[in-house]
C-alpha cells in the first residue's frame, strides 16, 4: 500500500470512528404501529432507561432468531437494566401483512412499530438486517451492531448493563 493510499485509508477510518463515536440523536421520523396508527420515533420513551431498537423483517431468519433468543431472557433485562425493546419490522406493503400474525405467535413482548417505506431505515443508515441500537437514558444512539450470531445478545446485554442507572 502506497503511502497516500494509507493516508487516505487513515483518514476515512478516523472520520468514520468520530462520526459513529459520537453520540447521535434519533431521526424525526413516523412509523406504524400495527393496528395503523403514524407514530414519531423521537416520542419512544422509558423514564431515563435504555431502549434497545431492533431492524428485523419476517422473511429475516438471523433477525427472528435474534428477537426470539432475546425474548427468552427480555423479562430478567427488564428487571435488573429496565431496559426496553421496540422492534422495527422494514417488511414493505407486499410483507408486512406477516408481521402481526408472526408477532402475535411468537407472544414477544416488545413494542412492534412497521417502516414500510423504510424511511426510518435510510434515515438511520441501516443497510442490512438485523440491525440493532441501543439508546442511553436521553434517547442518544450509543452502540449500533449488524447481523447477528448466537451469542450476540450476550453482548448487547453488556453494553445495555454499562449505561444502565
Amino acid at each position: 500500500m502506497n503511502k497516500k493510499t494509507l493516508f487516505s485509508f487513515l483518514a476515512i477510518t478516523l472520520f468514520t470512528t468520530i462520526i459513529f463515536a459520537q453520540e447521535r440523536a434519533l431521526p424525526n421520523k413516523e412509523v406504524k404501529t400495527l393496528d395503523g396508527s403514524n407514530f414519531n420515533i423521537t416520542d419512544i420513551e422509558n423514564d431515563g432507561n435504555p431502549i434497545v431498537i431492533s431492524f428485523w423483517a419476517t422473511w429475516c431468519k438471523p433477525c427472528k432468531k435474534e428477537l426470539n433468543n432475546i425474548a427468552e431472557v427480555y423479562e430478567d433485562w427488564q428487571d435488573e437494566t429496565a431496559v426496553k425493546l421496540i422492534a422495527i419490522s422494514i417488511d414493505d406493503s407486499r410483507s408486512m401483512m406477516r408481521v402481526k400474525p408472526y408477532v402475535n405467535a411468537s407472544d414477544w413482548e416488545y413494542e412492534i412499530y412497521l417502516d414500510p417505506n423504510s424511511d426510518l431505515k435510510r434515515a438511520m443508515g441501516v443497510s442490512t438486517v438485523p440491525h440493532t441500537f441501543l439508546l442511553n437514558g436521553e434517547n442518544k444512539i450509543v452502540w449500533q451492531h449488524q447481523g447477528y450470531v448466537d451469542g450476540d445478545e450476550n453482548k448487547l446485554y453488556e453494553q445495555i448493563k454499562k449505561i444502565a442507572n
